[in-house]
């Protein structure tokens, strides 16, 4: 018998507090579906493992599609 470990799950606020993206990067990106989350209701749990793997694997050249992650057109 295999035990396989829990995911840490976090909220938004939790997870920013972790410093590793700003809560409103986190809201912007939940709403944007690029995050690993699931939904209890309204409220969104964060996979941390998950989105630190993501994290790790980008290598700085990729763009975001369509608006950026502030909210302004890409190219501004």
């Amino acid at each position: 018998m295999t035990l396989k470990k829990k995911p840490t799950m976090l909220t938004v606020r939790e997870t920013a507090k972790t410093g590793i993206l700003p809560e409103h990067a986190l809201r912007l990106l939940l709403k944007a579906g690029k995050l690993p989350a699931i939904y209890v209701g309204k409220k969104a749990y964060i996979n941390y493992e998950k989105l630190c793997e993501q994290l790790s694997q980008l290598d700085g050249s990729e763009r975001p599609e369509g608006d950026d992650v502030y909210g302004y057109p890409n190219g501004m």
